[in-house]
């Protein structure tokens, strides 16, 4: 059996753009994505701490250091640059290795900066 587990998490990462006239998908800055392990074209949720949306799409690789999270195409109209959003991937694990599963979780800054990465979800359940 597997089990569908988060396998990376950029948590309350910034909105820096939303370009209606794309094909689709978020572009995440290529060095955050190194980060935490997730890669082009993976498939990855987004949870809109602003508005509740919830979707999923693909990611696109953005330039390295500029902090960019645009969402693309019709995703754009479920976010507005500024908005705090949630990016998460998962991976289907072996029941025996659930146990040992460690995801990676960056906790960003107000400029998509990397101010810790953890390796679970932590006890406390709020982030400022």
């Amino acid at each position: 059996m597997f089990r569908t587990m988060m396998n990376a998490k950029i948590h309350r990462a910034r909105v820096t753009e939303a370009n209606l006239n794309y094909v689709g998908s978020i572009t995440i800055d290529t060095d955050i994505l190194d980060a935490v392990g997730m890669v082009a074209n993976e498939k990855v949720q987004i949870v809109n701490n602003n508005n509740g949306a919830r979707f999923e799409t693909y990611i696109i690789p953005g330039e390295r250091g500029s902090g960019v999270v645009c969402l693309n195409g019709a995703a754009a109209r479920l976010v507005h640059e500024g908005d705090v959003v949630i990016i998460i991937s998962y991976a289907l694990v072996p029941e025996e290795k659930v146990s040992s599963h460690q995801p990676k979780v960056a906790l960003m800054d107000e400029n998509n900066r990397i101010v810790e990465m953890l390796h679970a979800e932590p006890e406390r359940s709020v982030f400022l």
